[in-house]
């Protein structure tokens, strides 16, 4: 499957994103990805990672700020943009009644992809993903491993410039785990953009070009690991060591300005 030409050094801009519920859950959040790049968005639970990927996936509104894919700002031009993506939450939601091969054919359908290039972006997903064997199941007796794969190869099936993952590796075992890394890193090698948020430290080090980390809603700090490891002073930083350092080194600034 082919990509279209990257023309913006960005695929995607967040500039001062703020969304506030009871509280502040997004706070004047600014950071971007690269075009071809696999980025990792990291940060403690509550800090505001799954809201700002919904505002970016156009499921949430924004309070204010701005959101630019390749070049076009998300909250004008809202379609085009989100043709560009592809939006994977950690809850898989498919059809039940539908098999693989019905429900990619289905979401094909969605974005107009002619048939037979719809059948052959399924037939390679569902190979990929090792769903070959069970495209003609029903989806209802799935575990929720193989639910999260079939979630994937939909969102992929239109092949998406931009694709937003969040956790996407929540139970799945071992096995498929790797699978779905696999067809990420070769999505990232053909041109294509990934920003993922996950719990598994251990990915995101592996994975990511460039992480960042953000607490209370706040990008706290940004870079490649090594540039992560520099900015706390020890370059022998295991990337979960780095993280837990920068979050509590922002709680206690926090506990300070309320002192002072």
């Amino acid at each position: 499957m082919g990509f279209k030409t990257v023309m913006s050094n960005h695929a995607l801009e967040v500039s001062h994103l703020s969304k506030t519920f009871d509280r502040p859950a997004v706070n004047n959040l600014s950071f971007s990805v690269h075009g071809g790049e696999f980025y990792a968005l990291l940060g403690p639970n509550g800090a505001g990672k799954t809201t700002s990927l919904r505002m970016v996936a156009g499921l949430l509104q924004a309070d204010s700020g701005d959101i630019s894919v390749f070049g076009e700002n998300a909250l004008t031009n809202p379609i085009e943009v989100k043709k560009m993506m592809a939006w994977v939450p950690d809850e898989p939601m498919i059809y039940d009644r539908l098999t693989p091969l019905e429900y990619l054919e289905f979401v094909a359908g969605l974005w107009e992809i002619e048939s037979i290039q719809a059948k052959k972006n399924a037939n390679e997903l569902l190979d990929w993903l090792a769903l070959a064997p069970h495209a003609h199941e029903r989806c209802e007796g799935f575990s929720k491993g193989m639910r999260q794969k079939v979630a994937l190869a939909g969102a992929l099936v239109h092949d998406p410039r931009l694709i937003i993952l969040d956790e996407p590796l929540t139970g799945l075992d071992a096995g498929s785990a790797r699978l779905v890394k696999d067809v990420l890193l070769t999505r990232v090698e053909k041109g294509c953009s990934v920003i993922m948020t996950t719990h598994i430290l251990e990915v995101a080090e592996r994975m990511a070009e460039r992480i960042g980390v953000i607490s209370k809603g706040r990008l706290i700090a940004e870079g490649t690991l090594d540039g992560l490891r520099n900015q706390t002073g020890d370059k022998a930083n295991s990337l979960e060591e780095i993280f837990l350092e920068l979050v509590e080194d922002d709680n206690d600034i926090e506990l300070n300005e309320q002192a002072a």
